[in-house]
């Protein structure tokens, strides 16, 4: 199976050649820094098998971890350890992000405590984009 993807402003796109390796989420507290939210969830490949149309910009988040990103929307895109052939992208970065359902969780000592209980919220089926009051957002 063929995966792609990019940024929200849509500058950079990626195409990654399946199959894929391990889908995840991780709870760490760099990867909650990285976010902004209170997890990543990532798919995996060999690095070989990810083409570009813009490479992401880089920011190296520790000795051995690289993040990608854009640096015009502020999307987040990549994980890499340096130390293995492998390279993640954001699992809702993809076109089509149901298409992948993660398999493993890291740190999930780290979890946020309040993220069990999210099923026990209100719910309101609205769309940001025609609702008034909220922010719209434009996702290409």
């Amino acid at each position: 199976m063929d995966y792609q993807g990019g940024c929200q402003c849509g500058r950079i796109r990626f195409h990654a050649a399946g199959p894929r390796d391990l889908a995840s989420v991780c709870h760490c507290r760099m990867c909650q820094k990285a976010s902004g939210g209170p997890f990543m969830a990532f798919v995996r490949f060999p690095a070989t098998q990810i083409t570009w149309t813009t490479p992401p910009d880089i920011f190296a988040s520790s000795n051995m971890v690289e993040r990608g990103f854009c640096s015009q929307c502020g999307t987040p895109l990549t994980y890499r350890n340096t130390s293995t052939p492998f390279f993640s992208v954001t699992i809702n970065s993809l076109d089509n992000p149901d298409a992948v359902h993660p398999e493993l969780s890291f740190a999930p000592g780290q979890m946020a405590p309040w993220l069990r209980s999210l099923d026990s919220l209100p719910c309101e089926d609205i769309d940001p984009a025609t609702t008034p009051g909220l922010i719209s957002h434009q996702i290409p």
